[in-house]
Parts: structure tokens; C-alpha cells; sequence
């Protein structure tokens, strides 16, 4: 008998979707139908009028390998001609950009609604924009959300082959050239580690934007830790019209608390099979993506990949009009066969973070780490409290109580010249705990100005009281203070196979009580 990943995983039953044109989007009503969308037309208040005449596919079924039938909408500009479709994968509701808490979050961190057409799928790319430059944007509903029918997955084997067979299915249209990207941020992005991987044959090139790419030691177990905070809030998108049931992230990580059960291993991204063009998106700031955008990036089998690292969340990046013609001329090279020079393009831009208004962005180098970056060893002084370049010649004990203020402790470097940290921050760290025999540890690697305080940067454009109250203590995903690092004591097993000198992996295939 064979055992497929899927008996392994929890399900617990849907939220239900509520077909109103309101909750989840003014479009968001099941009608299947073809629409003609104007030039100029308004689909919202608060959005701007559509850049070019568009044609709406709406509710069109898709059905996949195993005979379950999902419903994707899909733009095409008004002609004749054959296109290439851009492809949003996702369970956020292929008609929710207009949705009420979409708007509202965009709104709180002061991006506001008007750079796209409301026909945006969230953390996708707009019609409206990219019908006009002779493009197809394909919007499905995954397996399970809204009417598409089947239980939804989240992340793994099953999105990879229903990502297959989508991609397949719009090359086989009248209105497709055959060719097709993947392209999005956060969700959309590392969705598509998946399903390159499963190589589909008319998947011409991706685009992600800020990506994990292993379920367990990017989402559920970070450093070991389990998190459900996060994964709790995520779920709430997985919504149905049909009683569907939802793959439960949260049962799955008590019931297996290792990365070697079938579930997790299923939710790790083998980018060495992704051989077409990537041009990876990639920020410092993202608690939730950076790793695994990072480590995408390093083990693409792809010849053909370029690489950019900025200094904002990513969707003030996606949306940046700048940002979005760069991506296009990407596009436009590997999708229309334009010979735009795209080739020659920088193969790495990186950015600096000053902490002071004063970044440094686009930054052209070969590769990452750049060619010239020296390794730097530093050593803690336990006495003077600082970093010193080397080690003691005796051991001293520190000890702080993480019940009493401040909770930690600290070490300081103070440099007389202009010096940039760039690459893969590591550190190693002796320790022990009184009466437990466990410990989680969190690290930060963070900037003072000359009066000793912490400094920190918003990422988004917002920078008001509301939000600085509000990423105080947390959200620095919204506000970067630093790189950071976590790790429970007891999941500390490196792995050897996959630990660089610059880059510790560890296994979490065991438990090691301190003792």
C-alpha cells in the first residue's frame, strides 16, 4: 500500500466563505463569465482607473491530474494576440485586492490603495499594469479555497503539482504564446521554490519576492522554537465554499515536533531542480523570509539568476514603480523575446543599512557575500563587556537572570573608522542553565549611535505614532533593528552535510537535553 504525505497531515474543517462581493473582494462573487473591463473603469473607490481595456476570464474551472477542478480568473488585454501569462499562487482569494482588510492593512502602513487597480490579487502583480504591456496575469484559488474543490495543502508536493498542472493547462490556450512566469511576494513567492521544482515544461522563468523554503525551519519551527502565532493568523485566509477542510499547521507541529517526519520533509524546496531563469528578491529585514530567500538563492540549480537585496518590506518594493519597470524589462527579455539588454544586467545589487537615513541601495557586485568581503573574527571580553579581535587567555563565567531586568547581556564594539558588515553574521556561544535542562536563545547583532542607544529603521512608509508604538517591542518585520538569530539548546545537533563555516545548519532530528 502506498502511504502518500497527505495521510500523514491534520485537517481540520474550513472557515467559511462568505459570498457576498464584500468580504472577500468587490469580484468576488462565484459568476462564471467573460467580462470587458474599460480603460479608465474604477473598480473601487480608493483605487486608480484601469490603464488599459482588459478582458476578465472570470471563474474559469481548471481541473488538475487527480480530477479535482479549481476556479482562477485571468486578465488579457484586448486584442488578438497570444500572450504570456503571469501567474499569482496563493489561498489569499483571487478577487480579495479590494477586500476590506487588505485595504485597511495598506492603508495602516502608508502605502494607501492608488498605485494598483483593485484587480490585484494580494501581493500580486496588477493587471492592470502588465495587460497593457501585453501580458496575461493568471489569479487562481488553489485547492480547497473559496469553490475550488479538494482540501487545502499548505506548502509542498501537493501546491507543486497543482502549480504543474495550471501552468501546463494555460499553455495549451488559444490566447498563450506557451510561456509563463511565476511571480509575487511573501506566499507567491515561496510558492514557487515548490513548483519550479517540479519542472514544469511551459514555465519559462520565476520571480520570487521575499520567499521561505522550508516549512519547518522557516515558519513552524524557527531555531527549533515552535511559533504558532503567526501560522494561527495565516490560516484564517483558508476559506470555503464547500466544506473543505484545511491542512492544520498547528496540530501537525505537536504531533511531530521533528523535521524528519514526512510532513515537514515535504515542506522543504529542493531549488537545485529549478534550472529556469530567477530573479530573487531579498531583504534583511524579513523575520519570516529572509533565511530562506537567502538559502533559495544559494542552491539554485539555475545558470541564469540574479539577485536583489533592498532595505524595505517587500511590498512597498513590489509596488515601487521603479522596481516594477526593472522587473518588466526581466519579463519582456524571457517572455516576449525582446532584446533588451537584460542579460548583461548586474547579476547582484545589494543595499547598506545606515540606521540613519542615509542607506546605500543598488550596490553591483558578482556575488554574495561580495568577492572582497573578509571573514572578521571578534571575541567577548566577559570584563570590559566588549568585542575584542582576540581571544582571552582565561575563561570567565557570566551569568544574568532572565526573570530579572534586563534579562540578557550585552557586548560592545566601538570602531575608529568606517567599517560595513555585509554577508552572514554567526556567532558561538557557550552556555548553560541553572535547574532546567533547556533554554531558547535569541540573539542580536544591532547598531548604537554615539549616546549608546539602539538604532532602528521602518521598512515601510508609514512612520507614525500608531506604528511606532506598535513595533516597539515586535512587528520588525515592519521596523528592522538588526539581524537576529534563534535556536532552542536542545535542537542544537548541527547538520554537517549542509554547515558551511559561514552558515551553521542544524538537523532538528533530535532532542538533546542540557544536563
Amino acid at each position: 500500500m502506498v502511504v502518500k504525505v497527505t495521510d500523514k497531515m491534520k485537517f481540520s474543517r474550513s472557515f467559511d466563505y462568505v459570498d457576498n462581493g464584500i468580504e472577500h473582494g468587490v469580484l468576488s462573487k462565484f459568476e462564471p463569465k467573460e467580462i470587458l473591463l474599460k480603460k479608465g473603469t474604477l473598480i473601487a473607490e480608493g483605487f486608480k482607473p484601469l490603464d488599459c481595456d482588459i478582458k476578465m476570464l472570470k471563474d474559469v474551472p481548471v481541473k488538475l491530474r487527480d480530477g479535482v477542478t479549481i476556479y482562477t480568473d485571468i486578465y488579457l488585454p484586448n486584442n488578438c494576440k497570444k500572450v504570456p501569462t503571469l501567474i499569482a499562487w496563493s489561498p489569499y482569494g483571487k478577487s480579495a485586492g479590494t477586500a476590506p482588510r487588505y485595504k485597511n492593512l495598506f492603508n495602516m502602513l502608508g502605502m494607501g490603495n492608488v498605485w494598483n487597480s483593485g484587480l490585484t490579487k494580494f501581493e500580486a502583480p496588477d493587471p492592470s499594469y502588465w495587460c497593457a504591456h501585453g501580458y496575461a496575469v493568471c489569479n487562481p484559488d488553489m485547492r480547497g479555497i473559496a469553490h475550488s474543490e479538494g482540501n487545502t495543502t499548505m506548502v509542498g508536493s501537493q501546491e507543486a503539482q497543482d502549480g504543474y498542472d495550471l501552468i501546463e493547462w494555460i499553455a495549451s490556450q488559444e490566447w498563450s504564446n506557451s510561456k509563463t512566469a511565476l511571480t509575487g511576494t511573501s506566499y507567491l513567492a515561496f510558492s514557487q521554490w515548490y513548483i519550479a521544482a517540479e519542472q514544469p515544461p511551459h514555465l519559462t522563468c520565476i520571480n520570487p519576492t521575499e520567499g521561505l523554503s522550508d516549512g519547518y525551519r522557516d515558519l513552524a519551527f524557527i531555531g527549533g522554537i515552535p511559533d504558532k502565532n503567526f501560522i494561527e493568523r495565516l490560516q484564517v485566509n483558508h476559506v470555503s465554499a464547500k466544506g473543505a477542510k484545511r491542512e492544520n499547521l498547528v496540530k501537525e507541529m505537536d504531533c511531530y515536533p521533528l523535521a524528519t517526519a514526512e510532513v515537514w520533509k515535504d515542506k522543504v524546496a529542493d531549488t537545485s531542480k529549478i534550472t529556469v531563469p530567477a530573479f530573487v528578491i531579498a531583504s534583511y529585514s524579513n523575520t519570516l523570509h529572509t533565511m530562506g530567500t537567502f538559502r533559495s538563492w544559494r542552491n539554485l540549480g539555475s545558470k541564469e539568476k540574479w539577485l536583489r537585496i533592498h532595505d524595505k518590506q517587500e511590498w512597498p518594493y513590489y509596488y515601487d514603480k521603479d522596481n516594477v519597470e526593472e522587473l518588466r524589462r526581466f519579463f519582456d527579455y524571457y517572455l516576449l523575446d525582446k532584446d533588451n539588454g537584460w542579460n548583461k544586467t548586474s547579476q547582484v545589487c545589494y543595499s547598506l543599512i545606515d540606521f540613519q537615513g542615509n542607506n546605500t541601495n543598488d550596490i553591483s557586485t558578482g556575488t554574495f557575500p561580495p568577492s572582497e568581503t573578509s571573514n572578521t573574527k571578534y571575541f567577548f571580553n566577559p570584563l570590559t563587556r566588549t568585542l575584542q579581535d582576540k581571544a582571552g587567555e582565561t575563561d570567565i563565567v557570566l551569568r544574568y537572570d532572565t526573570q530579572s531586568l534586563p534579562g540578557k547581556i550585552s557586548f560592545q564594539k566601538t570602531f575608529d573608522k568606517k567599517t560595513t558588515f555585509v554577508g552572514y553574521p554567526k556567532v558561538k556561544l557557550y552556555m548553560e542553565v541553572e535547574s532546567y535542562n533547556d533554554m531558547d536563545i535569541f540573539v542580536w547583532l544591532q547598531k548604537l549611535d554615539k549616546f549608546g542607544n539602539v538604532l532602528s529603521e521602518f521598512v515601510v512608509p508609514n512612520h507614525g505614532a500608531a506604528l511606532q508604538d506598535f513595533t516597539q517591542n515586535g512587528a520588525s518585520a515592519l521596523r528592522y533593528k538588526g539581524a537576529w538569530g534563534r535556536l532552542r539548546a536542545s535542537m542544537r545537533h548541527l547538520d554537517v552535510e549542509h554547515s558551511t563555516d559561514e552558515i551553521p545548519a542544524y538537523s532538528f532530528d533530535r532532542v538533546e537535553k542540557l544536563s
